[in-house]
């Protein structure tokens, strides 16, 4: 029988932990009524991940080339039979017994996260801050509440994440992509509060680096599928510098200077790009 959820972990030298987080899994799914399998994607850990997953009789996928989190993401769900696929970090920073909680909304929803109710990742004091900023302006962007944009606890039905893979980066930020595309595109998505632990090992985030990354995933993915969001607010600011440059041009020379003009056709043009681009945006959806 072919299971009806497939729970994917995405490994990278997780040696301490993977045993421990597999166990958890194993547990909160006998207890649940659902059928299940276990993959763990290794992305050419350099320590024993690999061979500690093996010895608990899952399924095991070495990744030839290291890719990242994201494309280690993309290899589970390529692999994957269950219709729904349920993800956690490998780190032991998710309550494994939280996944039959996720599983209760469908097929209701769409998507189901685990909304984290704490911080414990490493560097609180920029991570917290960095956060809340990506996950305002992702907010504004969408024009929904996201009480925990990057999320690595989730579950979601297979044939819809599918057809988004191609937008799938392959750092960090895939999580807040897999959140972005079913928010976009009017799925039903579920938020469930879940308790977060610190991490078991050595974090791979880089501060800096994936938060620039984080950033540009919000803006690519609104920019993919509801454009409108980013080029009408830009092209109504620029309009209103516009009138104020206007009216202190006119105010001083008794004219219009080349410079005002030039703002205004820059709003009209990007008002003009903004609804081409969701033409094609809304061709693409549909096709």
């Amino acid at each position: 029988m072919r299971p009806e959820v497939s729970v994917i972990l995405p490994a990278y030298n997780e040696e301490a932990a993977i045993g421990p987080v597999i166990d958890a899994v194993q547990t909160a799914m006998k207890g649940s009524r659902w059928s299940y399998e276990i993959l763990v994607i290794d992305d050419c850990s350099t320590d024993r991940t690999a061979e500690i997953a093996e010895t608990k009789k899952v399924k095991v996928i070495r990744r030839p080339i290291k890719g990242g989190s994201g494309a280690s993401r993309r290899t589970g769900i390529l692999s994957a039979e269950g219709e729904i696929i349920v993800m956690l970090d490998a780190d032991g920073s998710y309550e494994a017994s939280d996944i039959p909680k996720l599983l209760e909304y469908f097929p209701m929803y769409d998507q189901v996260n685990g909304a984290r109710t704490s911080e414990q990742g490493t560097l609180k004091i920029l991570r917290a801050p960095a956060k809340w900023l990506i996950r305002s302006l992702a907010c504004y962007l969408t024009n929904t509440h996201i009480p925990d944009l990057n999320t690595g606890l989730k579950a979601f039905k297979k044939d819809i994440m599918k057809k988004y893979l191609w937008v799938l980066p392959n750092g960090f930020s895939c999580v807040t992509t897999m959140t972005l595309a079913f928010l976009t595109n009017g799925y039903a998505v579920k938020y469930v509060p879940t308790t977060y632990h610190k991490r078991i090992g050595k974090s791979k985030f880089h501060p800096v680096k994936d938060t620039l990354a984080y950033i540009k995933t919000v803006i690519r993915m609104v920019m993919y599928f509801k454009p409108l969001r980013v080029f009408m607010p830009a092209a109504g600011f620029i309009f209103a510098l516009g009138i104020v440059k206007s009216i202190w041009s006119f105010s001083a020379t008794n004219t219009l200077q080349e410079s005002d003009i030039i703002i205004f056709m820059a709003a009209i043009m990007l008002t003009f790009l903004g609804l081409i681009s969701d033409l094609i945006a809304t061709y693409q959806n549909r096709s």
